[in-house]
């Protein structure tokens, strides 16, 4: 079991920044891909990001430039830093891990997620 804790949502004027954390516990960290995924009101699930391991990273094309993903093996955490917010930014945001090395978008292909931290992003 890989338990998943996301921290850093908040409310944000458009324009501004966050940076989202999600701590992993339990079973290892080691070699597991670690992905972000936002779901807004009303609509479905999409990915954000993901980083492997070995830190190969991939992202949607509308968060490219915007958002980088980075992960701190020593920790056991995964961030999320959150340029030049839009209001079409707003969502939950839910952490994942995969148990493999690739970076599907799918996020039925991910074994483990968080409860989800609220991002509004204010016009």
């Amino acid at each position: 079991q890989v338990q998943l804790v996301e921290s850093g949502g908040g409310l944000v004027q458009a324009g501004g920044s966050l940076r989202l954390s999600c701590a992993a516990s339990g079973r290892t960290f080691s070699g597991n891909t670690m992905g972000w995924f936002r779901q807004a009101v009303e609509k479905e699930r999409e990915f954000v990001a993901g980083i492997s391991w070995s830190d190969i990273t991939r992202y949607a094309d509308s968060m490219k430039g915007r958002f980088t993903i980075s992960r701190d093996n020593a920790k056991n955490t995964v961030y999320l830093q959150m340029n030049s917010l839009k209001p079409e930014d707003t969502a939950v945001y839910y952490c994942a891990c995969r148990l493999g090395a690739t970076i599907p978008t799918g996020g039925g292909l991910y074994n483990y997620w968080g409860q989800g931290t609220q991002v509004t992003v204010s016009s």
